[in-house]
């Protein structure tokens, strides 16, 4: 077989048509590529870093990430805050997202569920059992409002199944959200508080300071749903950031900051 070798000119017309095409996809790929504008439960702000990264890398779409309590989020989406998917701290701010009709249908599912934990910043502060609750040998606990952030509702129920909310009522801080009940009492403001998990593990274990592990029987699950809003209906962005948040890749990050994720009950069985 003989090969004909191509001139110069040849050449340097397909170099050019190569690198044309090179344009034009990536062109049509900048094009095709959206922004998200997601609504952020606080408890989920380590986490959602890292998995709005991956997704960007992966997509080539952008996040743009607000966060805050869900009942705040929940009040401003009500009015009008241009956010296009929201991820909650509980069930109950999505559906009434969904009841005021300002949700697609169906599109609702739970993404993580919370644990709460005693912490305090300092060393043999907080128990392993959570004894420190009933001596009370310290000035301040802070805790979430518990009428917007459901981790502040948790730490009321732990404190009312443990019979010392109302001994400790003096004592306690409200934080707006989460993330300002843990920025209480890591600056030592409150010699300790309840927070949620995510924002005291690293690698697996919570490495800094002291602290108890709620028992789940002492508040109701923390399951944390989110929903694609009507403003992102015709976002393939929007849509696409919620496939991925039930992927394994994000569910391995979710389970890496100490949440539990989400799987479907088995179907009941049918007698034929």
């Amino acid at each position: 077989m003989e090969f004909l070798s191509e001139n110069p000119a040849t050449r340097l017309l397909k170099s050019c048509a190569r690198t044309g095409l090179a344009l034009l996809l990536l062109g049509s790929a900048a094009a095709q590529a959206e922004d998200v504008h997601v609504a952020v439960a606080a408890n989920f702000t380590k986490p959602m870093e890292t998995i709005a990264a991956d997704f960007e890398k992966a997509s080539g779409n952008k996040v743009i990430a607000s966060f805050g309590s869900s009942g705040k989020l929940l009040e401003q989406i009500k009015n009008g805050a241009p956010f296009e998917v929201f991820l909650s701290a509980d069930q109950k701010r999505p559906e009434a997202v969904e009841a005021a009709a300002l949700a697609v249908a169906d599109s609702r599912f739970t993404y993580a569920i919370g644990s709460l934990v005693l912490w305090s910043a300092q060393q043999g502060v907080v128990d392993d059992q959570g004894e420190v609750l009933k001596r009370g040998d310290f000035r301040h606990i802070a805790i979430a409002n518990p009428d917007t952030a459901p981790y502040g509702k948790a730490a009321i129920e732990t404190m009312s199944g443990l019979g010392v909310l109302e001994t400790l009522q003096p004592k306690i801080v409200q934080g707006d959200s989460i993330a300002q009940t843990h920025a209480f009492v890591s600056s030592g403001n409150a010699e300790l508080g309840f927070v949620a998990l995510s924002q005291v593990i690293k690698d697996g274990e919570i490495s800094e300071g002291s602290s108890w592990m709620v028992p789940m029987e002492l508040y109701e699950p923390i399951r944390q749903d989110a929903i694609l809003l009507k403003t992102g209906e015709n976002n393939s962005a929007a849509r696409a950031l919620l496939e991925y948040l039930q992927s394994d890749a994000a569910h391995r990050v979710i389970e890496s900051f100490g949440y539990a994720v989400s799987t479907p009950e088995p179907a009941a069985e049918t007698t034929p």
